[in-house]
């Protein structure tokens, strides 16, 4: 996150956005919280050091099962203190409708709505009671995003 920070170093606070899926939307968060920049969440991991800590070791990559990674317990210590960052910070700063919009879930498959939607608290938070961790119907909420970004569609 260190490099990303670098790399974000001028960016202009009032226009720019980020937005992340799943641990993206994770590290969308605490980078928004970091900067001030608004923020979209899509399906955001809440605790992802909690979340992944079982994966520990040696993986496949889910797109190719010939590929083999790593995780190392180290990666796990790191996501512990970004969500250390994203509480610390949260309390300093609330969250508004204006400055962060999400997507939840209900029928998500992965991660669980109510932490999600606590995560997003102060936000505007577009709760759809199915969909999945995807959200295969993104397109019916593209219009609400733009809206949020004030942007044409």
């Amino acid at each position: 996150m260190a490099l990303v920070m670098q790399g974000v170093v001028g960016w202009p606070r009032a226009t720019t956005v980020v937005v992340g899926s799943s641990l993206g939307g994770f590290y969308a968060r605490w980078l928004a919280l970091q900067t001030g920049f608004r923020a979209v969440l899509l399906n955001p991991a809440v605790h992802p050091a909690r979340d992944l800590s079982r994966y520990i070791g040696e993986q496949t990559a889910w797109h190719d099962p010939q590929t083999h990674f790593f995780f190392h317990p180290g990666y796990v210590d790191e996501l512990l203190t970004l969500e250390h960052d994203i509480r610390h910070l949260s309390a300093e700063r609330p969250t508004t409708p204006g400055w962060q919009w999400a997507v939840v879930a209900q029928g998500d498959e992965v991660l669980d709505w109510r932490e999600m939607r606590a995560f997003c608290a102060g936000g505007a938070v577009r709760l759809l009671p199915g969909s999945d961790h995807a959200i295969s119907d993104f397109d019916d909420h593209i219009d609400a995003m733009f809206d949020f970004l004030n942007m044409p569609s």
